[in-house]
């Protein structure tokens, strides 16, 4: 009722000679051509019709959104308390309507729009090798790093050198993590001094992270949001410039049948100025750098200053996961007592035409979440792209809803014709962009041209197939639900061809040898990593559908063709008879002396922080 009270003194009552047809085209100024009266009560009558106001618009909705001082704000009507109830009154219709996609999974292709749009999809798709949404490109300077010592500096001279926009996308984002290395040596290239620098400069910065589902995973992508967020506050340079995105969200009053708990977005890709990009499988978190010696020790008899791993960057997620990582020291290993887990992964850089299609991917990505999660929140704008404009701007997830929330931003913010790849040939690499996408994490039908490449790739080899994977899961044929992928299948053939035609082939796989998990195998709380090794063990060589037993059963032995093996490092803690000593004589633990060295370089935004 208190509600209803604030409404009732701008209800107004219309008479009209000519009556205007609810719904009909107009402007004000053609309303006052109409000898149009107006009563309003416990209100003022407003002035006479603003001879500027020749703003498009419904008649009955001119009405609503006519100020009542009669003034018009830059050709715009001043909003009343009327029309942003019936706005605000529409976004909550649409908003528990969403309870409707609880009995309808095909809520976001049902319509004869999305079916136009997954069609016109389909098509682009079906003209691409892999059945991929990008095209073969020629002209690609391409670049790999093994290991995060080198693609991470990498990044931090691209980060500082970004003068329009970066797109992040992250299956995890830890804003203190030190790009190059020693830390204390190095402070400013923490990420997020890099970011808020480059926001300060004017460059929009928009991230994705994936949104985690707390009971399961502790990367808390809240803490990143707020971490980042909160680098340029409001009325400080930069404000505004750094937007950050979680999803899938898992509050069913907020995404009813949208939500997701058994998927992850796993990206990890960085797309700046549409110059260049990076893409691979190292995530800007905590954890991931290494180098190519993979130390285990970060004990340095110089001192402190120079350990390369601090707070929760020293972390065996065998012995103890990250928790609460917005706090570094809630999760803190002893160096002297404790080995860390070595990563060993790979990324690249690129420069060229595909970088037009990871950011065509990110775009994609950005306005589903908009419209997933964000549709009616003001501080997440849409972003349409050069090339796909007009007609084609839903290829992309652009909507245009009749009461838009947020800005419709074009990118990229300067001519895609002044890029230096659109300039010529970088390189000389033939490449393709390829991704495995969805209906819930970007609106589409399913795509699944990675593993269309995997298997295409792998089933024509001639010589040796190297793969490396953080897990080896697959599937030789249709009996080993839930498990769906075929890559198994494709190594099957390409083994059995090489050994019937008696030729010399190989496919060599290198996975960890225990799933990066917490716990004694042996422990209730480990059943998780135990089911991972059992599919692992079933996939490779256990039971009559693993991939050992297929090649075996067409008359090839396995043995001369699949080889399996696992990364395995080895190192000396440093603590030694002399640190005990020292330890005893002053009462200071060396952890003590750890702690205090990550607080000096990594107090800043980590001690539970928000914007």
């Amino acid at each position: 009722m208190h509600a209803l009270r604030q409404l009732l003194p701008w209800f107004i009552l219309l008479t009209t000679a000519s009556t205007a047809a609810v719904g009909k085209t107009t402007t004000v100024n053609e309303l006052k051509e109409r000898d149009l009266s107006i009563t309003i009560q416990t209100s003022p009558a407003p002035q006479d019709w603003p001879e500027e106001c020749e703003q498009p618009m419904c008649a009955d909705e001119c009405l609503y959104r006519y100020g009542l001082d009669g003034n018009c704000v830059n050709n715009k009507c001043v909003y009343t308390h009327l029309y942003d109830a019936k706005v605000s009154a529409i976004h909550l219709k649409n908003k528990v309507g969403k309870f409707g996609n609880l009995i309808n999974a095909n809520h976001r292709h049902d319509e004869e729009h999305e079916q136009i749009t997954d069609e016109k999809r389909n098509k682009i798709n079906e003209s691409h090798r892999f059945n991929s949404f990008a095209p073969e490109r020629d002209g690609n300077k391409i670049k790999w790093y093994v290991d995060g010592r080198d693609y991470f500096h990498a990044v931090s001279v691209a980060l500082e050198s970004a003068k329009e926009t970066i797109y992040i996308e992250d299956w995890w984002l830890s804003p203190e993590l030190f790009l190059r290395r020693p830390p204390y040596f190095n402070q400013e290239w923490r990420l997020d001094k890099i970011l808020k620098r480059r926001a300060e400069a004017g460059v929009k910065i928009y991230v994705i992270v994936y949104k985690e589902v707390a009971a399961a995973v502790s990367c808390n992508s809240a803490h990143t949001k707020h971490a980042l967020h909160a680098l340029c506050p409001e009325g400080s340079p930069g404000h505004g410039n750094i937007t950050v995105m979680r999803h899938p969200d898992h509050n069913v009053f907020e995404n009813a049948g949208d939500m997701t708990f058994y998927w992850a977005h796993h990206e990890k890709f960085i797309v700046i100025d549409y110059q260049m990009a990076f893409i691979g499988g190292l995530d800007l978190c905590f954890g991931r750098w290494d180098n190519r010696q993979h130390p285990m020790a970060d004990v340095h008899p110089a001192g402190v200053e120079n350990e390369m791993f601090p707070g929760q960057d020293f972390n065996n997620n065998r012995i103890l996961d990250f928790q609460t990582v917005e706090n570094w020291k809630s999760n803190e290993l002893s160096k002297a007592d404790f080995g860390r887990m070595p990563w060993h992964d790979t990324a690249m850089c690129l420069i060229g035409d595909c970088v037009y299609d990871i950011a065509e991917h990110f775009v994609l990505r950005w306005n589903f979440v908009k419209r997933d999660k964000y549709k009616r929140h003001e501080g997440f704008d849409w972003l349409t792209m050069t090339g796909r404009e007009g007609e084609n701007e839903d290829l992309i997830g652009v909507q245009r809803p009749k009461h838009p929330v947020g800005e419709y931003i074009h990118h990229p913010l300067s001519p895609l014709e002044s890029k230096v790849w659109a300039q010529g040939q970088q390189g000389t690499v033939h490449a393709q962009i390829v991704r495995s996408s969805c209906d819930w994490s970007s609106g589409i039908l399913t795509e699944h041209s990675i593993q269309n490449a995997y298997c295409q790739i792998i089933r024509n080899a001639e010589h040796f197939v190297y793969i490396e994977n953080q897990f080896f899961i697959t599937a030789t044929g249709e009996e080993q639900s839930p498990i769906h992928n075929t890559i198994g299948k494709a190594m099957v053939d390409a083994c059995v061809r090489a050994g019937k035609e008696g030729r010399k082939f190989r496919i060599i796989i290198v996975i960890p040898a225990i799933p990066g998990f917490a716990g004694d195998l042996r422990d209730d709380a480990a059943a998780g990593t135990r089911a991972i090794m059992d599919y692992q063990f079933k996939s490779i060589h256990r039971g009559p559908n693993s991939i050992f037993e297929q090649i075996k059963a067409q008359g090839v032995d396995p043995k001369e063709h699949m080889f399996i093996f696992n990364l395995r490092s080895y190192d000396r803690l440093n603590k030694t008879s002399a640190m005990v000593e020292q330890e005893e004589k002053s009462g200071v633990k060396y952890q003590d002396v750890q702690r205090a060295e990550a607080e000096e370089i990594m107090a800043e935004g980590v001690h539970n922080t928000t914007d």
